[in-house]
C-alpha cells in the first residue's frame, strides 16, 4: 500500500522516476480498487450493462487516470525514454504489449537525463515515512 500511496501523493508530477515497484503496486491497487467498486456498482445496480461500467467504477477511473498516467511517465523515464512513449500504448495491436516491454524493463543504476536513480540508498530514504537510523 506504501507504493500506491507515494504515487497518489505525486498526483499529477510528470517530471522524475518511478521504480517498478511503485509502478506495479500502484496498477496491482487501483485494478483491485477498479472491480471491487465495479463489483458493488452490480451488487447496488448502479451498474450499466450499456456502457459496461457502474458509477463508482467510472468516479474512480476518472480519479485515478492522471496518477496512472503521472506513474507511468516517470517508470518510462527511469528506463531512459521519453514520456511521449507512453502514447505508443495508443496504437492499435501491438501497441500496449510494446508499452508493458517498456515498463516492465529494468530501471537504470545510475543517474540519467530524468533524474538520479530512484533505488539509491540517498534518494530512496527520502520517499519512506519511517526514519532509519544505524547505530
Amino acid at each position: 500500500m506504501h507504493w500506491y500511496l507515494a504515487a497518489l501523493r505525486k498526483y499529477a508530477v510528470f517530471d522524475g522516476r518511478a521504480t517498478r515497484s511503485e509502478f506495479w503496486h500502484f496498477m496491482l491497487v487501483s485494478a483491485f480498487l477498479f472491480v471491487s467498486l465495479l463489483t458493488f456498482d452490480v451488487m447496488a445496480g448502479s451498474f450499466s450493462a450499456r456502457f459496461g461500467v457502474g458509477i463508482l467504477g467510472i468516479a474512480y477511473a476518472l480519479f485515478a487516470l492522471l496518477p496512472a498516467l503521472a506513474v507511468t511517465v516517470r517508470r518510462l523515464h527511469d528506463t531512459d525514454r521519453s514520456g511521449r512513449a507512453a502514447l505508443v500504448g495508443l496504437l492499435p495491436g501491438v501497441g500496449p504489449l510494446v508499452l508493458l516491454a517498456f515498463v516492465a524493463q529494468r530501471g537504470q543504476h545510475t543517474a540519467n537525463r530524468f533524474g538520479p536513480d530512484p533505488r539509491a540508498p540517498d534518494t530512496a530514504s527520502a520517499d519512506t515515512d519511517v526514519a532509519i537510523s544505524v547505530r
